[in-house]
């Protein structure tokens, strides 16, 4: 069978990169797809669109900022395989797996048809057809018990929860779909997966930031990690190869990849950390992802957050993740403030920013690329997204030092000017 992708170059912001080039649970989207798909087909070939694709060949079309799980692609392909036509992926509306995803006000991937909505993935058993039938594919989704809040209102007494789907797909048009297959479709379903192998329930199990009962898990470990004996692994875990984790680190229920440097007293729980990170000593993370190369300074509180790779995180940096008054979380659309369906979302950070110390941002907000914040009497609480143009360096006159190396899509081919 011939594997078949459709490239999507819009880029999501705040990175300026299109999806395929981002990071989904230490690899790139673009590499997750193909090391799925490798033992599933055997020829692979990349167009600009569907109607492009001019053979007879058993064909898997997939768009390339598709993600999904291996549950997700292996029921797709058995059953329109049984079925014997040409199908396309969807799943109903009242799915409360892709409820999160918020796919009527942050997806553009999608395809609306009745109760269904229809996914960029498609198999032909002998090449394009005209007919395409939709297969809906069940998410198989578990209520999990996040976080606990104080009873701000009456539905909030039982605590926040996710819909975790075993068969996952989420379009990446955004960078909240980017949390949700990192940490919430990604990490916390391999959890859950690895604990049901283990023989202990797959459902209704509650989980905090610090969480209310530790799960004992495998800890698996790439060579030459050394790790200071103070320090207190509880699986699942995975670390890479050359990890280093200092004395009185905790570190819970993560995937860390290679080269990562954990100082001292770090308290690291359901995290993605890739390659070549740094935290330095106090840096405290929950729920969130971080791309290559970051960089996290001491004392830092980072929750439900996005973090782009060569990123630098100053002392004391607050990442808040909650509205006190219970409002609903917004993100910008082209330029519009949107509701999302999440009551808890952190903060999203770019490529190549660097962040002063002792800054607090406000939760659900964005700092582009290539920004630097200097912090100062007047810039200490981040209340709304910070573009390139807010930079601190552009007043500086000091673009020679901190080049820019993530330009907008619509910029790539102009000469811009700062």
């Amino acid at each position: 069978m011939r594997r078949v992708f459709i490239r999507k170059p819009h880029h999501v912001t705040p990175f300026n990169e299109p999806a395929s080039s981002l990071r989904v649970l230490n690899r790139q989207l673009r590499q997750w797809q193909r090391d799925l798909l490798a033992p599933l087909t055997d020829i692979e070939n990349f167009v600009d669109s569907l109607e492009s694709i001019n053979t007879n060949d058993e064909l898997l079309v997939v768009s390339d900022n598709l993600w999904f799980n291996e549950a997700y692609i292996k029921a797709f392909l058995d059953q329109a395989r049984q079925q014997g036509t040409a199908v396309r992926a969807a799943f109903t509306n009242n799915d409360p797996a892709y409820h999160l995803q918020s796919p009527e006000v942050l997806s553009r991937s999608y395809e609306a048809r009745g109760s269904q909505t229809l996914i960029d993935l498609w198999y032909f058993p002998n090449g394009p057809a005209k007919q395409v039938e939709p297969l809906v594919i069940q998410s198989k989704a578990r209520k999990i018990t996040y976080a606990n809040l104080p009873p701000l209102n009456g539905d909030r007494e039982d605590g926040l929860t996710w819909w975790v789907p075993e068969q996952a797909a989420c379009a990446i048009d955004n960078w909240v779909h980017l949390f949700l297959v990192n940490i919430v479709y990604g990490l916390c379903d391999k959890i859950d997966c690895d604990d049901a192998r283990a023989g202990k329930p797959r459902s209704g199990r509650p989980w905090r930031f610090r969480p209310i009962r530790a799960i004992n898990g495998p800890v698996s470990m790439g060579d030459n990690c050394r790790i200071d004996p103070t320090a207190i692994l509880k699986g699942p875990l995975t670390l890479g190869r050359n990890v280093t984790i200092g004395p009185g680190c905790v570190i819970s229920q993560s995937m860390i990849g290679n080269n990562v440097t954990l100082t001292h007293a770090n308290n690291i729980h359901h995290c993605v950390i890739s390659d070549d990170s740094v935290f330095a000593w106090g840096a405290n993370a929950y729920f969130s992802a971080f791309m290559r190369g970051v960089t996290i300074a001491q004392s830092t509180a980072i929750e439900m957050s996005l973090v782009g790779r060569d990123t630098y995180i100053g002392a004391g940096t607050i990442f808040t993740d909650f509205d006190l008054l219970a409002r609903p979380l917004q993100v910008e659309v082209n330029s519009h403030p949107v509701d999302i369906a999440l009551p808890m979302l952190g903060v999203c950070v770019g490529h190549n920013c660097r962040l002063g110390a002792g800054l607090v941002v406000y939760p659900a907000r964005t700092i582009e690329s290539d920004v630097v914040l200097m912090t100062s009497p007047g810039r200490r609480v981040i209340m709304g997204n910070i573009g390139y143009e807010e930079s601190d360096h552009h007043e500086l006159r000091a673009g020679d030092l901190h080049p820019r190396r993530y330009p907008r899509e619509y910029e790539q081919n102009m000469e811009v000017e700062w």
